[in-house]
């Protein structure tokens, strides 16, 4: 993992997204109210792939979700592997 990945929130874009070597990998949510997250997508252009960026994004995102009171419906399939593997982790 690229511990130099530094996760931003984009509140209104409803993202939270790493800048590195002029690309940039997000993750997309929708906030549905009644304190519910949907997660439907992590994007990591070609030039950042395999350095961990989904992984931190996903980990991340959901530490912002449960932090701020957060259920989350991972409608994107990465999020819902990464929920299952880290299942101890997320609640």
């Amino acid at each position: 993992m690229n511990m130099n990945a530094t996760v931003q929130h984009d509140q209104e874009g409803k993202q939270f997204y790493i800048a590195l070597e002029g690309a940039r990998a997000y993750l997309a949510y929708m906030d549905l109210g009644k304190k519910t997250l949907d997660i439907y997508r992590t994007f990591v252009p070609n030039a950042l792939r395999g350095k961990g960026l989904a992984a931190k994004l996903t980990a991340h995102a959901l530490s912002f979700a449960r932090e701020q009171g957060y259920t989350v419906i991972p409608s994107c399939s990465y999020v819902e592997r990464y929920m299952d593997r880290h299942a101890a982790n997320v609640e």
